[in-house]
């Protein structure tokens, strides 16, 4: 007999019939070897030693019972941090058998799972974008602008913070220090933090400038750890040939300095206090198919191809955009990009109803970024009229 996991959930706030439905069918679905469930009193037991999470979410959604004991009996097992796999099933029970550990239960609940972030102070309490602001497209710097907003009104923010150096932006210094640099990105970047909701996600596409030997991801993610932000993770976004016309080798057939080619960037993934973010299923667009392929954190996607058209030296391509959103926010949140140059993040949060706020300092950029979404919307429109002359 296998050596279950054990988990309770306190159900005496939904009906029985819904949890007696529950019960039955998980344990008609699922082989007993697997994991099943009983009832006791007002508690549901739920008996874990690997499960099928993709099966197991179908299961759930096609269940007649409430939304909210769904949920529930979802996030129970899968808030559960440590496990294995087998196959397409995870392990619960028995996978590090050979790795002992004692008082494991007590030394788990003596530690955080990210003890950097456990002192932090923010508010729980969110608030709404003020109407104004909604939708979108400011022409400002984004350190004064921002300061306008209250706390906590933002869901999400995606962003590529702009390098200025060697690139021809029309507006910026592009002889600034690498100190005064950093200090102008994390200044706007507080004040993001400071307008991010409870449970909120930071998303910054960076590329280190391997060049000069500087990991601006690195010095990115330690500015996040230091302001009390939870690392969610990091997905390396794989461009293929993108670098590969470059020729310098460094030191040729030598151990002396060579250099070293990179055909990706990353997009380093930060929570505002709560890794959960609340959210309406009905609200939820991504599907089982991107999800499974999404999760998975190496994304192969072409750099954007229209930078000319855009008239904008580094863009990322919206699919990038695209996945972020919907494998890490729900439709009518609201996405901030407070370098939003031509306007990647708010065309794509409008083209997947989301609602948004793109701030940039070039009146150039905020006009394109503006046409964008004027010809989604009228692309959005003859695609209603369609369907409105077929029916």
């Amino acid at each position: 007999m296998a050596d279950y996991r054990e988990e309770i959930l306190d159900v005496s706030s939904f009906p029985i019939e819904e949890s007696e439905r529950l019960v039955y069918a998980f344990n008609y679905k699922f082989p007993k070897k697997d994991a099943y469930m009983f009832l006791e009193g007002p508690s549901l037991h739920i008996k874990l030693y690997q499960l099928d999470m993709t099966k197991y979410r179908e299961f759930l959604d096609g269940l007649d019972i409430s939304t909210e004991l769904a949920e529930q009996v979802y996030d129970i097992i899968d808030s559960i941090g440590s496990y294995g796999i087998n196959g397409n099933k995870r392990l619960f029970s028995g996978y590090n058998a050979e790795r002992k550990v004692i008082n494991r239960k007590a030394k788990e609940q003596s530690r955080s799972k990210h003890y950097y972030a456990s002192d932090h102070n923010f508010s729980k309490v969110n608030n709404e974008l003020p109407s104004a602001y909604e939708n979108k497209i400011i022409c400002a710097d984004s350190l004064d602008f921002l300061k306008k907003l209250p706390d906590n009104c933002i869901d999400i923010i995606v962003t590529s913070p702009p390098y200025n150096f060697g690139l021809e932006y029309d507006t910026h210094n592009d002889t600034a220090r690498w100190n005064e640099y950093f200090d102008m990105l994390f200044a706007i970047f507080e004040e993001c933090i400071r307008v991010l909701k409870y449970g909120g996600r930071f998303a910054v596409n960076v590329q280190p400038l391997y060049s000069d030997y500087i990991p601006i991801h690195h010095i990115i993610s330690n500015f996040f750890i230091q302001n009390k932000m939870i690392w969610k993770g990091e997905i390396l976004w794989e461009k293929n040939n993108y670098n590969c016309k470059y020729s310098s080798w460094g030191s040729w057939k030598s151990p002396s300095s060579p250099y070293l080619k990179y055909t990706w960037e990353f997009v380093e993934l930060y929570c505002k206090g709560d890794l959960k973010k609340p959210g309406k299923k009905e609200n939820i667009d991504i599907t089982a198919e991107e999800f499974k392929s999404w999760v998975v954190a190496k994304w192969s996607i072409a750099p954007e191809r229209n930078m000319s058209e855009y008239g904008h030296p580094a863009m990322f391509p919206e699919e990038l955009v695209e996945r972020i959103l919907k494998l890490f926010s729900y439709q009518n949140d609201v996405v901030l990009d407070p370098f939003n140059g031509a306007g990647t993040t708010t065309v794509v949060a409008k083209k997947t109803g989301r609602r948004y706020l793109g701030i940039d300092i070039s009146e150039e950029y905020c006009r394109t970024a503006q046409k964008r979404i004027d010809e989604c919307d009228l692309g959005q429109q003859s695609l209603l009229d369609k369907a409105s002359e077929r029916t």
